[in-house]
């Protein structure tokens, strides 16, 4: 993917002199300072503020626009988190790791790799979630970026990541309940889950949070995918409204090559590597240089 918010291969090569010698492969991509866990670690450790609100923007509008493209390629990145956002000195940020990423119509699982960001949907063991998972998760980051904590920091299972998040947002709705394919998880949620009312996110935050900033996060960390924004339709919102230019957002041509399950050999994978370094190497040097 070619994309300003998207890290970038720049080059790929291997020292073997041949795909069934070939133990290491190496990759090059652009070198970014640093990544936002990092910055917010540092906040956390020195109880400082480390980010103004035109930055957390500015952060916030570059992840968006980066998924306006990753999503109209079909491809959804399932783990979205502040390790996974590279930044440098002048506010540039890019998007990692697509070691998670999967086609949108793909039968999913519901691991992911921070359960912290993980949208609800996803621990409810819907198999066919889709691109709404990684706005959630933008909304998680962006509160981080706000608080310096993370917004749902539940323990290493999903029954308190998930009353974490019903803590903040509310009990769901009957409505939602009845598109939640797992009896199991529906049935706990309304015979075992407390009954809360979603809470003013104006008091959540602090007063110094703009408004604008207050209305986004409360219309993206809502329980029900279906209510939350596109990333074509988060852009458009006043918060973002100094940088959005709908001419310089680009969007992608979908990706239709799905390996899908395949059964291929340790072989068959060094092959396709080899000529995917070859093919790329063509274009710039042999691929032993």
């Amino acid at each position: 993917m070619k994309h300003d918010n998207i890290i970038r291969i720049v080059d790929m090569f291997t020292s073997a002199e041949n795909a069934q010698n070939m133990q290491d492969a190496y990759f090059v991509t652009h070198l970014m300072d640093t990544t936002l866990e990092r910055v917010l670690r540092e906040h956390r450790k020195n109880s400082i503020q480390v980010l103004n609100d035109s930055q957390i923007k500015l952060f916030t509008y570059q992840m968006l626009r980066a998924l306006k493209y990753i999503h109209s390629a079909g491809i959804i990145h399932r783990d979205l988190k502040p390790a996974n956002i590279a930044i440098n000195v002048d506010c540039d940020l890019k998007i990692l790791d697509f070691g998670l990423a999967r086609q949108a119509e793909a039968e999913m699982t519901g691991y992911v790799a921070t359960r912290w960001y993980r949208a609800p949907e996803i621990m409810l063991n819907w198999r066919h979630y889709d691109k709404k998972v990684d706005i959630w998760s933008v909304g998680c980051i962006m509160v981080e970026m706000i608080t310096g904590q993370p917004i749902f920091d539940g323990k290493d299972n999903a029954i308190d990541q998930l009353t974490k998040i019903i803590n903040v947002c509310g009990t769901p709705s009957d409505e939602f309940l009845e598109k939640i394919t797992s009896n199991e998880a529906k049935n706990y949620i309304r015979n075992h889950m407390p009954q809360l009312e979603r809470k003013n996110f104006r008091q959540y935050f602090p007063q110094t949070t703009p408004d604008q900033a207050v209305d986004f996060l409360d219309k993206t960390l809502v329980i029900d995918p279906d209510q939350r924004p596109t990333a074509v339709e988060a852009l458009k919102h006043p918060y973002f409204e100094e940088f959005h230019d709908a001419d310089d957002e680009p969007a992608a041509e979908p990706i239709n090559e799905n390996i899908g399950e395949n059964t291929w050999d340790l072989n068959e994978w060094r092959t396709l590597l080899w000529n995917e370094i070859a093919s790329f190497a063509n274009t710039n040097h042999s691929p032993n240089d």
